[in-house]
């Protein structure tokens, strides 16, 4: 019985020890610098965001604004006036394809929306591409009734709404992670 607790409290010491021994390794991804260099806010305040090249008033285009507009929320919130020392690239496509077809009236019921993006990191002082990567987004979408129009309409954009969110989601976290370990 006596030596069952010694080990236990072996045990909870040797934890203990290995706690402290760590307790300097950890610093949060969002935490203020107090040496004076810049913290990830300010890094990413940092990312410029040009317009997305996609044909004016095409869905494409609404699409590109929406992910524009989130990543930007991601990355600045409320803030501005950062000069920039990065330039973010972004370009996509999207497909959409019918995951099931009602077959009294031919018309789909249940559609599936994706984007696929593909996103380049400039040095602005440089002009050199700093990271490049890809990410997607797939989401599913039901359309009710097969003759509602406006609801199949309502149904496919906030699809569109949820796949850009995701995207942005994405890059940013990327962005996030580069600026904090340098890859």
């Amino acid at each position: 019985m006596l030596s069952a607790r010694i080990r236990i409290a072996a045990r909870l010491l040797a934890v203990a020890a290995l706690a402290a021994l760590t307790a300097g390794c950890f610093r949060p991804m969002y935490a203020e610098h107090t040496d004076g260099t810049p913290d990830l806010r300010e890094k990413l305040m940092g990312v410029e965001l040009p317009p997305i090249d996609k044909p004016n008033a095409s869905r494409e285009a609404r699409v590109g604004v929406e992910v524009r507009n989130a990543l930007a929320f991601k990355l600045y919130g409320t803030a501005t006036g950062m000069p920039p020392t990065h330039r973010l690239m972004i370009r996509f496509t999207s497909s959409r394809s019918s995951l099931i077809i009602d077959p009294n009236t031919g018309l789909p019921s249940s559609e599936n929306y994706g984007i696929d993006a593909q996103y380049n990191l400039i040095e602005i002082v440089t002009n050199k591409s700093v990271m490049t990567g890809t990410t997607f987004s797939r989401v599913s979408y039901d359309m009710p009734g097969s003759y509602q129009r406006f609801s199949r309409t309502r149904a496919y954009r906030d699809a569109e709404d949820r796949a850009a969110q995701e995207i942005a989601d994405n890059i940013s976290t990327r962005l996030a992670s580069f600026f904090t370990a340098g890859t």
